[in-house]
């Protein structure tokens, strides 16, 4: 791990401490505490503006407790604004968020059901508070994603939270997410469904250069922006780090995965050994034999259901909302920030160890002995339902025939 006066990195007490990188502060949180309280932390010292995007806000302990805060920020002159997805956000009824909105919220619903529309999903997740301090990641509202069961007193031997990572950002690139953020309400207020003007908004916006990039991806037949800027670190880099919840990359991605390690690059890949899918799993095993003649290092976290969303590339870390499959590169909205610092890159490194000491590794010998023919059965069609019926009917129904 690198370490210098400009770009310093320090743990204590498991804690990461914040990371400096172009002018901004970065701090990864990954601790279910930690994460709570970074939440707590930036709604409620808000002075002027929130804005809030969340595939899913439920109504239970830490959605009602979120939602008492948001409230409270009202009542105290905070402009609040959130939106929410309308499959992800199902569970909640919409009565639940009536408080809020009579307290001055702003609240609205990305797509609304009973149209096509509905199953392009918006898989981001952000807070922004008065457009310089922002946190992102692959966590939602609710308790599973704030290990709440464990601190209730439950078995840990039960444990059904997941697994997952936020980064907070303190400095001028906050201002570009926030940009964004305008773009995306605008088109939810006055386009909610229209899927060709939420192809241009993807299309069309301006990711950035430099050390940030902010990689958006969304309902498209071409490459979006974020899983182009992959696919171009893949094919001259010589190292990989990914942790992600789904995976079950398109033939061109796989292969540039495979190609690195073939060349004499290394690739670590940490993916679940727990799941809420089981369809998801089966896909990411169907591809495991080969990733491993290819020399790939593949490994499933134990603890908990994993749902972190990290890749690392020499320099480049990725990190945001989106997973590693074709729902995530072609249909869902997603953002992922790019960030190129080697000691940042380090950094990330850092935590992708601590999952990976929690893993098991797949080696071939393991591999063969589940690879009966019942499980090749399994993920065959495993993958067939997520990466080529999903896909496939999405993209019908809802930008398949549009240029």
């Amino acid at each position: 791990m690198k370490n210098t006066p400009a770009n310093k990195l320090l743990w204590q007490a498991g804690r990461a401490q914040w990371f400096d990188v172009g002018g901004n502060r970065l701090r990864l949180v990954r601790a279910p505490d930690e994460r709570l309280s970074a939440l707590v932390n930036l709604l409620e010292r808000a002075d002027e503006s929130l804005r809030l995007f969340f595939y899913m806000f439920e109504d239970d302990l830490i959605g009602r407790k979120i939602l008492d805060i948001l409230i409270a920020a009202c009542e105290r002159g905070v402009a609040v604004e959130m939106m929410v997805d309308s499959f992800g956000s199902n569970g909640a009824p919409r009565a639940f968020f009536d408080p809020f909105v009579a307290a001055g919220g702003k609240f609205r619903v990305f797509s609304p059901r009973f149209s096509t529309s509905y199953f392009v999903r918006n898989h981001q997740k952000m807070i922004i508070a008065d457009d310089c301090c922002a946190l992102i990641g692959g966590f939602n509202i609710a308790d599973e994603y704030f290990a709440v069961h464990q601190q209730t007193g439950a078995d840990d031997q039960s444990d059904d939270s997941w697994e997952d990572l936020g980064l907070e950002i303190k400095g001028p690139e906050v201002a570009s997410l926030a940009s964004y953020f305008r773009l995306l309400s605008n088109w939810v207020y006055q386009d909610n469904g229209n899927m060709r003007s939420l192809r241009r908004m993807v299309r069309h916006w301006e990711a950035g250069a430099g050390k940030f990039q902010w990689l958006l991806g969304g309902p498209s037949n071409r490459l979006s922006r974020w899983a182009r800027a992959i696919k171009n670190d893949l094919e001259s880099g010589s190292r990989l780090d990914l942790v992600s919840a789904y995976f079950s990359p398109g033939q061109g991605l796989l292969r540039r995965i495979g190609g690195l390690s073939k060349r004499g690059g290394r690739s670590r890949i940490i993916l679940p050994g727990k799941t809420d899918n089981g369809a998801t799993m089966g896909a990411s095993r169907l591809l495991y034999g080969y990733l491993l003649k290819r020399h790939a290092r593949l490994f499933e976290f134990q603890p908990r259901r994993l749902h972190t969303k990290l890749v690392v590339v020499d320099d480049a870390v990725y990190i945001g909302s989106a997973n590693f499959d074709l729902r995530s590169l072609f249909i869902n909205v997603e953002m992922m920030l790019r960030i190129e610092d080697g000691a940042f890159a380090d950094h990330a490194r850092s935590v992708i160890d601590i999952l990976h000491e929690q893993s098991e590794a797949i080696t071939p010998a393991l591999h063969k002995s589940r690879r009966t023919l019942l499980n090749r059965l399994r993920w065959t069609l495993s993958y067939f339902l997520v990466n080529t019926l999903d896909y496939r009917v999405t993209r019908r129904f809802n930008f398949g025939f549009l240029k």
